[in-house]
C-alpha cells in the first residue's frame, strides 16, 4: 500500500510533472514517499571515484621520486658550472702561456743568454682587468726556465730550450699547464720586419 501526498497547491503538481518529463528530479519529487527519480542511487558499500584521495603510501613515494628527481637536478647543474668554470681557467691559462711565449720569441740572442733578462717567475691575473677585478679573481703562478736544448747534435750550443709552466688554485686542486719550444741563434728572432 502506498501513501502518497498531495500536493499543496495545483501548481506545484504541475511543476513537479514538468520536471520530470525533462529527466530532473524536483524537492517535490524527494518528499513523496516511494518516489525513483530517474537516475539511480549509488551504492552505500561502492567508493565514490571521484572523491576517493591518494593513500599515505602512494604520497610517501611521489615525494620520494620528486625528491630524488630535484637532487639529480641540482648535481647536474652543479657538475656543469663546474666544468665551464674549469675550462675558462685552462683557456685563461693558455692565453697567458702564448702570450709570454711569444714575447720570448721575439727576444734575440745575446739577450736569451743574458743571466736574469728574462724573469723567471711572473704572476698573471686570471681577470685581465685588475682594476675592477671580482672578489674571485686568483693569480696564475708561472716560472720560465732557458736551458741547453737536450740534443746532442753540432749545433746544440746554437740551440735552446725554453719551457714556461702555469700553476693556479681551481678548488680544492692545483692545476699546472706548461709550454716547451726551442730557440736558435740564427733563428727567427734575426729576421727583421
Amino acid at each position: 500500500m502506498r501513501i502518497c501526498q498531495e500536493p499543496a497547491h495545483p501548481f506545484d503538481e504541475a511543476l513537479r510533472r514538468g520536471a520530470r518529463t525533462q529527466g530532473r528530479r524536483t524537492d517535490a519529487d524527494a518528499t513523496l514517499p516511494g518516489s525513483v527519480g530517474l537516475r539511480p542511487q549509488r551504492e552505500a558499500s561502492r567508493p565514490n571515484f571521484y572523491q576517493s584521495a591518494f593513500t599515505l603510501i602512494e604520497v610517501m613515494v611521489g615525494v620520494g621520486v620528486l625528491g630524488i628527481m630535484m637532487v639529480s637536478l641540482y648535481a647536474g647543474f652543479a657538475f656543469g658550472f663546474e666544468q665551464v668554470r674549469v675550462a675558462r681557467e685552462n683557456v685563461r691559462a693558455i692565453q697567458v702561456v702564448e702570450e709570454r711565449m711569444e714575447v720570448i720569441r721575439l727576444v734575440n740572442w745575446d739577450d736569451l743568454n743574458a743571466p736574469g733578462f728574462i724573469p723567471t717567475k711572473f704572476l698573471a691575473p686570471f681577470y685581465a682587468d685588475t682594476t675592477n677585478a671580482p672578489a674571485n679573481n686568483f693569480y696564475y703562478t708561472g716560472t720560465v726556465q732557458v736551458a741547453s736544448a737536450p740534443v746532442s747534435e753540432s749545433y746544440s750550443n746554437n740551440l735552446r730550450m725554453i719551457r714556461i709552466q702555469l700553476t693556479w688554485p681551481s678548488g680544492k686542486l692545483v692545476r699546472t699547464r706548461q709550454m716547451t719550444t726551442f730557440a736558435g741563434q740564427f733563428g727567427l728572432q734575426r729576421y727583421v720586419y
